[in-house]
């Protein structure tokens, strides 16, 4: 029984290791400055080797998905790196990055005409060194498509996040995780009239091999912090590492 328990427990770290999950090395782990949620992952490690699809109910879902991911963007590109945004319709302003601590100019903006150029584009990008991630943006994804985007994502392991539309009839994929950003109000900061920071309900909607949750989030201009979800005027600020 403990040689099959071996064999078992053998097994499953091998393909979490093939799915991006990679076990703490001396007690650390690669941080992307998403606090708790982290832990929602095996080993308690955002998978970079992985897709990640982020599902938007309206135009508002859309606009907070790219803050948020803006925002995980600046602890990805990290000695120099740089990302790959495609799209159909671009919504996002460039310049508007900056206020995620993220040089506009260093991500490629790709913008075409079909959804089917925006998956090999990415597919390719994914195979290039020198990223740090890729962006889309499309309306669907089928099982077949994110087979191929995860392929292209195990040569370099540079994540593919994938901003898409939910659709009535939502395809299996094989993406590791599937996320939904909800905006939620901000509260207003002194000396910003009318003007607060970034806040979003982050929920885990399926993490392969994880716990899916659902936290709530606020960017401060240098990183993400949590808020205690009970708060509704006054916010309580739970600390855990963030990212400058």
């Amino acid at each position: 029984m403990d040689s099959k328990k071996e064999i078992f427990l053998k097994l499953q770290q091998d393909l979490l290791l093939l799915q991006g999950f990679k076990p703490q090395a001396s007690g650390k782990a690669e941080r992307v400055g998403l606090g708790e949620i982290e832990q929602a992952f095996p080993y308690g490690v955002f998978p970079r080797q992985a897709i990640h699809e982020f599902i938007c109910h309206t135009p508002a879902e859309a606009a907070a998905a790219d803050g948020f991911i803006a925002g995980l963007l600046g602890s990805l590109m990290t000695d120099g790196a740089g990302c790959v945004w495609i799209g159909t319709r671009r919504r996002l302003f460039p310049a508007a990055l900056a206020s995620f601590g993220l040089e506009p100019d260093r991500i490629i903006f790709i913008d075409v005409k079909s959804e089917k150029e925006v998956l090999w584009i990415m597919e390719e990008a994914l195979r290039c060194d020198g990223l740090a991630a890729v962006v889309a943006e499309v309306d669907g994804l089928s099982l077949i498509d994110s087979r191929r985007l995860q392929l292209a994502v195990e040569k370099n392991g540079i994540p593919g996040l994938v901003i898409r539309k939910d659709l009535k009839r939502m395809a299996s994929t094989v993406s590791t995780a599937r996320w939904r950003i909800v905006p939620v109000p901000s509260i207003e900061e002194s000396g910003m009239p009318g003007v607060g920071f970034p806040r979003w309900e982050v929920e885990l909607l399926k993490v392969r091999s994880g716990s899916p949750g659902k936290w709530l989030l606020e960017w401060q201009g240098d990183g993400f912090v949590q808020l205690d979800r009970s708060a509704a005027e006054a916010p309580v600020y739970l600390p855990f590492e963030n990212i400058g």
